[in-house]
């Protein structure tokens, strides 16, 4: 079993040094390698089995303490529920945001290999894209065997949904640039939400932690990844894809994090949560204030990257997701 640093203590992205030396291609080798020295399986280590790792519906850890991490937890309606309705629910939330990220990790997988598919012999990147891959395919296996052990029916995307994330996938070949935004666009949010949930002093469940942390310390990799291939590539374009680029990434920026950030129709749905409740919840200030954050990393960059225009702007601020830059 690969050992983690305690739950505080979390690997962050990998960056150039300041030696000249130090290029691109060095840093993708140096993910690479890191791929093979610290690397995880879903089931060799995370003891599924044992009595700490099993999933009780009615297990009061899952109920929405803390409102910096889920505001639902702050509202009225939430709090005169039940321990065990509450618990339920916010068990629910967990497993169908797992669903969603293994059904994105499917749209990322397919969106690298195409990809990898169009790179020259001897590119650092093809086998960078293969080490990504082979870790995402571990978080899908995780991400479905805590989705089954919850003994939850929780359902997939929408047909819409599908539809989009097809297209998406066409991107890795045919677009790189807008799919990598579209990766971080994914990435960042969940990432934002589990390394505060791990700093936080929430008592989580121990299974929850674990598959977290695994999560966080891989991704920290592929975020890195994204971010230096695009600090790399955009400078290139030509003034057309530019501005494909420039307007795609609000879009795809603002749906992600809604995807990621909300609670999901089908537990508004199952509960017969009010409008006004889910209302007063992502409506919040707290709801606003951690989506902005969520997005902060990617919208740092693609304003240095020149990608921020006063066309494009309007297209972040109409999906609520602008913020000055610091």
């Amino acid at each position: 079993m690969t050992v983690l640093a305690d739950r505080h203590n979390l690997d962050t992205e990998i960056a150039p040094s300041d030696q000249k030396a130090d290029t691109y291609v060095s840093l993708i080798k140096r993910l690479s390698t890191q791929s093979v020295e610290k690397h995880f399986d879903a089931y060799a280590d995370i003891d599924w089995d044992s009595k700490e790792m099993s999933v009780d519906q009615d297990d009061p850890r899952w109920i929405l303490r803390n409102g910096e991490l889920d505001p639902l937890g702050t509202t009225a309606w939430y709090k005169d529920l039940d321990d065990k309705t509450a618990s339920r629910i916010g068990l629910h939330m967990v497993a169908m945001k797992m669903k969603i990220g293994l059904q994105f990790e499917g749209v990322l997988k397919r969106g690298l290999l195409g990809f990898a598919a169009k790179l020259p012999n001897n590119s650092p990147e093809f086998r960078y894209c293969y080490h990504e891959v082979i870790e995402e395919a571990q978080h899908s296996l995780m991400f479905q065997e805590f989705v089954n052990r919850t003994g939850l029916d929780v359902p997939g995307l929408s047909g819409m949904d599908e539809f989009g994330a097809n297209t998406v996938v066409q991107l890795g070949r045919r677009f790189p640039p807008l799919f990598f935004f579209f990766v971080l666009g994914g990435e960042d949010p969940i990432d934002f939400v589990q390394r505060k949930a791990l700093r936080s002093d929430a008592d989580i469940h121990p299974l929850l932690e674990r598959i977290m942390r695994i999560h966080v310390t891989e991704e920290a990799r592929h975020l890195s990844f994204a971010r230096n291939y695009l600090k790399k590539n955009v400078p290139n374009l030509d003034p057309i894809r530019r501005q494909a680029l420039a307007m795609g990434i609000p879009a795809i920026l603002g749906s992600m994090a809604q995807l990621m950030m909300q609670a999901p129709s089908h537990v508004v749905k199952t509960y017969e949560i009010p409008k006004e409740v889910v209302k007063e919840a992502y409506g919040s200030d707290i709801h606003r204030q951690n989506t902005l954050a969520s997005l902060a990393k990617v919208r740092k960059l693609t304003n240095e990257l020149g990608l921020i225009n006063p066309v494009s702007i309007q297209i972040w601020k109409r999906f609520g997701i602008w913020d000055e830059p610091k």
